[in-house]
């Protein structure tokens, strides 16, 4: 099915002279805060803007981290390249923009294949900590990435699933009885929907939700609006895609960077969508690497905080 881009107002996050990221990724809203973090890949650098302060501050992390989430103390939990890590993070001194991120690593992950990494993930409705893998050398196919649950009680789960070669689009239903995942390897391009065991953790009956073969770009980071639509970054297409909940592609949005690469909502009512985006390796546009907001006229839910104390 096609659908004609839509042209809103698309603004960036904060001012043009703020340093740009490499590969942003996991944009996070704290209403608590009325601020946004997000990490920059292979900067290994975690990002907060205020709102309420219009400020910029970053954290410098051990290793390349690939997503987020948050614990009700405001604790981060933290996937990298080793393993998944509870930072603590400490605020700088007045007048500075860097502050000190302290990492303890909560579980080790032994991956089958060398230079990988933990990519896109969140938490369930439930608090259970999700993330996936991959291997960090984009000029081949190699299906080495799994998809991990971590919960407080039962630590880092065996592989869920496998077989994966560029995990992304976790997300999940408003009623958390539906499980979203993508890969978004260039001959992919799979959004799969599942079946999902709210109680216990488990993700069944797997089918295809998405093909976006049939679309523009590749499925990238997701999330779920409040009517349980999923939106999808198109990356390498400059688009947002919203898909809805029987798959069918219903709104598609033209975004003024090339590749975007998640997207969550946040603001005051949960009205904006940020979408983070990734400076192509062939020479960046004005607005690549940029945080963007928009208001697409739909509310989302509020990010789950992982269900424990780190």
């Amino acid at each position: 099915m096609s659908v004609a881009p839509q042209r809103l107002r698309v603004e960036r996050l904060e001012s043009g002279d703020a340093r740009r990221s490499l590969v942003g990724e996991s944009p996070v809203w704290r209403a608590a805060e009325n601020a946004l973090y997000w990490v920059d890949i292979p900067a290994q650098t975690l990002v907060r803007y205020s709102l309420a302060h219009v400020r910029r501050t970053e954290w410098a992390l051990p290793e390349r981290v690939g997503c987020i989430a948050f614990d009700r103390n405001g604790a981060v939990l933290a996937a990298m390249e080793s393993g998944l890590f509870a930072v603590t993070l400490d605020e700088p001194a007045d007048g500075a923009r860097e502050g000190t991120a302290n990492a303890r690593l909560v579980a080790a992950v032994g991956h089958p294949a060398a230079r990988m990494r933990f990519n896109d993930g969140r938490c369930d409705r439930q608090g259970r900590f999700w993330s996936g893998t991959m291997v960090q050398d984009p000029a081949g196919r190699e299906p080495a990435g799994r998809l991990y649950r971590y919960d407080a009680g039962g630590g880092l789960s065996a592989p869920v699933i496998d077989g994966l070669c560029t995990q992304n689009g976790l997300a999940w239903s408003p009623d958390g009885r539906t499980m979203y995942l993508s890969d978004s390897y260039p001959t992919e391009r799979i959004v799969w929907a599942f079946d999902y065991d709210a109680d216990d953790g488990v993700p069944t009956r797997r089918r295809l939700f998405a093909d976006l073969h049939d679309h523009a770009g590749r499925p990238d980071g997701a999330a779920v609006d409040a009517d349980g639509c999923y939106w999808i970054c198109a990356n390498d297409a400059g688009l947002l895609l919203r898909f809805a909940p029987d798959g069918r592609l219903d709104r598609s949005i033209a975004l003024p960077v090339s590749k975007p690469s998640m997207c969550a909502f946040g603001g005051a009512r949960l009205d904006t969508l940020f979408v983070a985006s990734i400076q192509p390796a062939g020479g960046a546009g004005e607005h690549d690497g940029c945080v963007l907001a928009l208001h697409p006229g739909v509310t989302g839910l509020p990010e789950p905080e992982f269900a424990g104390t780190l």
